[in-house]
């Protein structure tokens, strides 16, 4: 019989009514401030239709600018792994649900204990968990998942990601510790998140290959499907194992009910619209207005083949903009990186190219109770005046900054004009001035800004943009280049300034060390894309990660953002308040009710399913993978 999953912590036990169970106290799941939904014994998670058949096929392709792939290793840093590899693929210790953003239910795992001192957290691997070859998911195996994934071999992000864990130790054959280096509510969700693969992959001659050198070796993982059918670099098909260890769990019940799926990839997003407007794929989701109002129509949508919806959502705001490299002299002055910000007409490109279908980032964290407002008050300033001798007058003294705003009325507001005459004074003070036709430093060199953009959508963005830059005297170079390229010289901080997009989050946590810590500025690869290096923000992002309550956790997070902004060091794009996406009417079914918190693709691709699905198993997936070539 499965034993329960456990939650522990030390907060709430007394509210709850637990009891005593060793050095530890006991409830069905961990939620990092025990707010949990689900009861003891639920049947499903709400969203999903658990009678949901299984089978039928979808086409899709990845919401992302990947436009190839050239490995099956998802966890280094050189190449591109096909999309989606590792929720299709990879289970994990624990598992979320699109209702909670800080809970987690046993996968993987059947049991999960925390110690009272929260510095350290068991698991009992579930007696049924199984990989693709049939082999049991055992201690050993998680534990040498953790091991090479936190080694140097593995891309930078997960020695960041799990960077207070000690190490795992293997208690049983079916029990594993870890340890931290301090306590930290999140981490038992952050292990809990570990993808699990067997030690067999990579085995040859008892001896495992490198992770880095493990390139087209199919991984041994234990997830609902299995790589098909292949077309390598361009086209992937996930089949579902039929023989899949969790198809009748709770957390996975009316989940993952496609036969297969299959991403296409396409390198220039016309070809790619018009693929999906003749058939050739069933879903796809817009991230550009104009291209939504004017370009997803036409008869197959008259006639109701195809489905364009925009569906409500509660996620947190995504965070987008212009991001700096400040390891470039430039940029490191923060007046510079204002006065370019100030070059920028938000208002004019919201009403000439997007439809008035976007609202302002203004923060870190945007549309959400995390975002900085006013001028600190006492909570945040107990978090602040520790750090005053490091952080300018201004975080104290002033409202936190706003993005600069233009109005059509000259009266009503400040123009685009008066915008360039601050931005010219604030260049002039930080010793850039107007000399021989160029914006130049007292060395007499021009100052230049690259934009990088691999699909060339940016450009009707930047076009504006560098005609006002230009006006300062700034020279503007807008390049098109492909993604994998644009990828290398990110990975190696080779570029000005480029545009990103980070997916909100409903709780914000130890991934904000590996975006704007100081130990992975200089970590190839990393997160930290501006090269942030401030003593100030890695004390407030301490404060983040060892936060043990939700107002905790709010606090730490707007004092955070309250920093972040008055450095400027991002042009703040734009985020919509809904999703947009279209779809074949014919392909899909899906419950009535939506989740609070998702992204579509996961949506579809895990709760979706066939309205004409046959009860056929898919073909066996290890004889349709190929080598690459």
């Amino acid at each position: 019989m499965r034993r329960p999953l456990a939650r522990f912590w030390t907060h709430c036990c007394l509210a709850l009514g637990l009891g005593v169970a060793g050095n530890a106290w006991a409830a069905h799941a961990y939620a990092q401030f025990g707010d949990i939904r689900y009861p003891p014994g639920f049947a499903h998670f709400a969203y999903v239709n658990p009678a949901a058949p299984k089978g039928g096929e979808i086409s899709l392709v990845p919401p992302t600018r990947q436009s190839n792939f050239d490995k099956y290793n998802p966890f280094t840093l050189k190449g591109s792994a096909p999309p989606s590899m590792l929720s299709m693929m990879f289970d994990t210790l624990l598992v979320g649900n699109m209702d909670e953003p800080t809970t987690a239910y046993g996968l993987l795992a059947s049991d999960v204990a925390v110690a009272m001192d929260r510095m350290s957290v068991t698991f009992q691997i579930h007696p049924q968990a199984r990989f693709h070859n049939g082999d049991p998911v055992l201690a050993s195996d998680v534990r040498h998942s953790f091991e090479r994934l936190t080694s140097k071999q593995a891309a930078p992000q997960y020695r960041t990601y799990f960077g207070e864990v000690k190490g795992a130790t293997v208690l049983g054959e079916r029990s594993i510790r870890f340890d931290f280096v301090r306590p930290n509510s999140e981490l038992p969700l952050i292990v809990g998140s570990l993808p699990v693969f067997s030690q067999k992959w990579g085995l040859a001659g008892g001896v495992h290959q490198p992770l880095d050198q493990l390139v087209t070796d199919i991984p041994i993982a234990s997830g609902p499907y299995r790589i098909g059918r292949v077309q390598f670099g361009k086209d992937i098909t996930y089949e579902r194992d039929p023989a899949y260890w969790a198809r009748d769990l709770n957390v996975r019940k009316g989940q993952f009910n496609f036969d297969r799926i299959t991403y296409k990839i396409y390198k220039d997003p016309t070809a790619q619209l018009e693929a999906f407007k003749a058939g050739e794929f069933d879903y796809m989701q817009s991230f550009i207005a104009r291209e939504w109002a004017r370009a997803f129509t036409g008869r197959a949508f008259e006639r109701g083949e195809l489905i364009k919806a925009e569906l409500q959502h509660g996620n947190a705001g995504d965070f987008q903009g212009f991001l700096f490299n400040t390891r470039r002299d430039k940029f490191q002055d923060v007046r510079v990186r204002l006065a370019i910000a100030l070059a920028m007409d938000f208002e004019w490109l919201n009403r000439q190219l997007f439809y008035n279908a976007y609202s302002r980032v203004r923060g870190y964290f945007v549309a959400s109770d995390f975002e900085a407002k006013g001028r600190p008050g006492p909570d945040e300033l107990a978090l602040l005046n520790p750090l005053r001798s490091k952080l300018p007058g201004a975080v104290f003294e002033q409202d936190v900054p706003q993005p600069p705003q233009t109005a059509l009325d000259p009266a009503s507001g400040q123009t685009l004009r008066d915008h360039l005459r601050q931005a010219r004074d604030l260049l002039q003070a930080a010793g850039w001035t107007y000399k021989e036709g160029a914006l130049r430093n007292a060395k007499g060199q021009a100052f230049s800004i690259e934009f990088l953009d691999n699909s060339g959508s940016m450009g009707r963005v930047v076009t504006p943009f560098a005609k006002n830059l230009e006006k300062l005297g700034i020279q503007v170079q807008y390049k098109v280049i492909d993604f994998a390229l644009l990828q290398k010289r990110m990975d190696v901080f080779d570029f000005d300034i480029i545009s990103n997009r980070t997916v909100g989050s409903e709780a914000p946590g130890t991934e904000l060390l590996e975006r704007y810590g100081s130990q992975s500025a200089d970590v190839e690869g990393s997160g930290n894309v501006i090269g942030l290096k401030d003593p100030a923000v890695d004390a407030l992002l301490d404060k983040v990660v060892s936060a043990t309550s939700r107002p905790e956790l709010v606090v730490s997070l707007r004092a955070l953002d309250r920093v972040l902004r008055h450095g400027h060091y991002v042009v703040a794009h734009w985020y919509g308040a809904v999703h947009r996406v279209s779809w074949r009417a014919k392909a899909f079914a899906r419950p009535t009710d939506l989740p609070r918190y998702y992204q579509p693709e996961k949506l579809v691709t895990t709760v979706w399913w066939s309205p004409n699905a046959l009860a056929t198993a898919p073909s066996t997936a290890a004889q349709a993978v190929k080598k690459a070539p």
